[in-house]
């Protein structure tokens, strides 16, 4: 099997395309990878790998989610967890200690 290879060419913010191409070089995954991986998943799946939404600046109850989502959550939590993101449960803690303090004040 011959390899052969086709230019795609696209018009991204430049911001975005440095953020993108910062993430995939800490993978390990050059950008024309990470564009051959997108497009590969698009023909796995039979459309987008993902599905378009406009996030919910709401929390949602654990009955409110579907199982893939809660899923998702857990996993990017996990992640996080792996790569030391995220607070401590007393900086966390304190954090919305100081947030219902400053809702209070703001009613009374």
């Amino acid at each position: 099997m011959s390899l052969k290879s086709s230019n795609v060419t696209a018009r991204v913010e430049p911001e975005i395309k440095e953020q993108a191409e910062a993430i995939l070089s800490r993978l390990g995954i050059s950008a024309s990878s990470g564009i051959n991986m997108f497009y590969r998943q698009i023909i796995l799946w039979n459309g987008l790998p993902f599905r378009p939404s406009v996030p919910s600046t709401e929390p949602k109850a654990l009955d409110e989610m579907r199982k893939e989502e809660m899923d998702m959550k857990l996993s990017r939590a996990m992640l996080q967890s792996h790569r030391g993101e995220g607070l401590s449960a007393d900086d966390y803690f304190n954090s919305l200690r100081e947030e219902l303090v400053s809702l209070r004040d703001k009613t009374v």
